[in-house]
C-alpha cells in the first residue's frame, strides 16, 4: 500500500486537514505530520535557528497524529528526512481554508508545503477550498468532503503514472454545492489582483506599528486560467514548477552584452 504523507498550513486541528486525510485513507496509509499553529501565507521558510519538535496529538476520531512548532515547509522536510522512520510515496497539503491561485503560490504555506515535497524528490499535491459564501456556499462538512474526493482521485492518478521532477499539482476547488460543479479543468496560474491597505497605528508610547490589511483578493477571470476556471464552477488542476527561469529572457540579457560589462579584466 502506498505511503501518503499529509500538512498544511491551518494547523493540525483545522478542519480541512481531517477531511483531508479520512478522503486519503482509501488511498492509502496515512500519515498527518502539521504545524501546531496556524501559518497562513507563511510562504517557504526554513527553520535553522531553533529546534524543531514532534508531538502526537489526538484528533476527535481517536487517530494519533503529529504536530510540530515548524512551518508547513518544516513539516514536510522532518516527515520526508525521517523525523518518524518512515518514507513517503506522495506528500498532499491541505484542504486549505481558501482558495491558492496566480501569485498567492507565493505566499502560500499550503503550496509551499508540496513544493518542500519537489525539493526532496518526492510527488506532491496541494489542495485548496474556496471561501465560504453566503448565499450559494455548500454545507462546508459536505464541501471538504468533496474536496477531499477530489484529491483522493488525483492521488491515486499520480501515485499510478508518477509527475515530472520538480512538478507539483495546485488544485483549487470551487466552494459551490455539488450539483453546481462543472468538472475540472487543466489551467495556468491566473492574475492575481490584490488591494492591500497598510494601516498604520501607535502603541501607548507613541512609536508606530503597522497592519497589512484590506479585502479580499480577487484576480481576472481569464480563459485557461486558474481564476477563470474556479469562477465559471470548475475545479482547478494547474502543474506547477519550481523552476523559475525565463529561459526567453536569457537571450535578451546577452544581446544586452551582459556577460561581457562584468566580465573581470
Amino acid at each position: 500500500m502506498p505511503t501518503i504523507l499529509v500538512s498544511n498550513d491551518d494547523g493540525v486541528h483545522a478542519p480541512g486537514i481531517q477531511a483531508l486525510a479520512r478522503a486519503l485513507d482509501q488511498v492509502g496509509e496515512v500519515t498527518v505530520l502539521a504545524p501546531e499553529r496556524n501559518w497562513s501565507a507563511a510562504g517557504h521558510p526554513k527553520t535553522m535557528h531553533k529546534p524543531l519538535r514532534v508531538k502526537p496529538v489526538t484528533w476527535p476520531d481517536g487517530r494519533t497524529v503529529y504536530a510540530s512548532n515548524g512551518a508547513p515547509s518544516d513539516c514536510v522536510a522532518l516527515g520526508i528526512m525521517g523525523a518518524l522512520d518512515l518514507t513517503f510515496d506522495l506528500v498532499v497539503s491541505g484542504i486549505n481554508a481558501g482558495h491558492n491561485l496566480g501569485t498567492d503560490v507565493f505566499y502560500s504555506g499550503t503550496v509551499a508545503a508540496a513544493m518542500e515535497a519537489n525539493i526532496h524528490g518526492v510527488p506532491a499535491i496541494a489542495v485548496s477550498l474556496g471561501s465560504v459564501h453566503e448565499d450559494q456556499s455548500p454545507d462546508q462538512e459536505e464541501a471538504l468532503a468533496l474536496a477531499g474526493q477530489v484529491a483522493a482521485r488525483l492521488a491515486r492518478t499520480v501515485l499510478e503514472k508518477g509527475l515530472p521532477s520538480h512538478v507539483l499539482l495546485n488544485v483549487n476547488v470551487p466552494n459551490l454545492p455539488p450539483e453546481r460543479l462543472r468538472g475540472a479543468q487543466i489551467t495556468r496560474l491566473g492574475r492575481r489582483i490584490y488591494r492591500d491597505v497598510l494601516i498604520r497605528r501607535e502603541d501607548p508610547w507613541g512609536r508606530p506599528y503597522f497592519w497589512i490589511g484590506g479585502e479580499m483578493p480577487t484576480g481576472i477571470p481569464e480563459d485557461g486560467s486558474d481564476v477563470g476556471a474556479v469562477e465559471n464552477g470548475h475545479v482547478s488542476i494547474t502543474p506547477v514548477g519550481i523552476d523559475l527561469t525565463e529561459y526567453d529572457f536569457m537571450d535578451v540579457l546577452r544581446a544586452w552584452g551582459v556577460e561581457e560589462l562584468l566580465a573581470v579584466s
